[in-house]
């Protein structure tokens, strides 16, 4: 079991979190129209998952944000926030901040991803939610980069996500 910080204090995160070099586990998460949306639907296109707590707290809106300014520098990717919120809060964040490039995701009749990318908090005050964490994945969902971050309410590190995004796409053009 993986421990990330709150505030100071340690949380236990449970499941299985992916590692560079694993093939990246299918998902069913729900978009905004309550529509699911399968890990599957963007085989052929590089993915950049970035798991967040919710996106209500300062922390999830804050990289989603980011993740929509820095969206264009990925080529051929599909860029996705994933949290525990309902597709309903989702639609109206979408709707508030103009998000365009990023797609809000929730979990709620996808609970697996919780447990399938290691990202389960398991310890009161936050259990039942999820560590922020970021994934990208090549277009076979093969993962390039893989980061738990460490304090659940600090941002991952974008730009060790974006040389390996970005290394994997020379390499396949090459």
């Amino acid at each position: 079991m993986a421990t990330v910080l709150l505030n100071g204090e340690p949380l236990g995160v449970g499941g299985r979190f992916p590692r560079v070099g694993d093939n990246a586990p299918s998902f069913m998460l729900v978009d905004t129209n309550l529509g699911d949306v399968p890990l599957a639907k963007f085989i052929g296109r590089r993915k950049v998952i970035a798991v967040v707590p919710s996106v209500d707290a300062e922390i999830g809106l804050k990289i989603a944000r980011r993740l929509e300014t820095i969206a264009d520098g990925f080529p051929n990717a599909k860029c996705f926030v994933v949290s525990i919120d309902t597709p309903y809060a989702l639609g109206r964040v979408m709707a508030t901040e103009g998000m365009r490039k990023v797609q809000l995701l929730s979990t709620m009749r996808g609970r697996d991803f919780h447990k399938d990318y290691g990202v389960m908090i398991t310890d009161i005050p936050l259990s039942g939610m999820m560590a922020t964490a970021l994934f990208g994945l090549d277009t076979d969902d093969n993962v390039l980069y893989s980061e738990l971050v460490l304090d659940v309410n600090s941002e991952p590190n974008y730009e060790k996500l974006a040389e390996a995004m970005l290394a994997a796409a020379a390499a396949a053009a090459n």
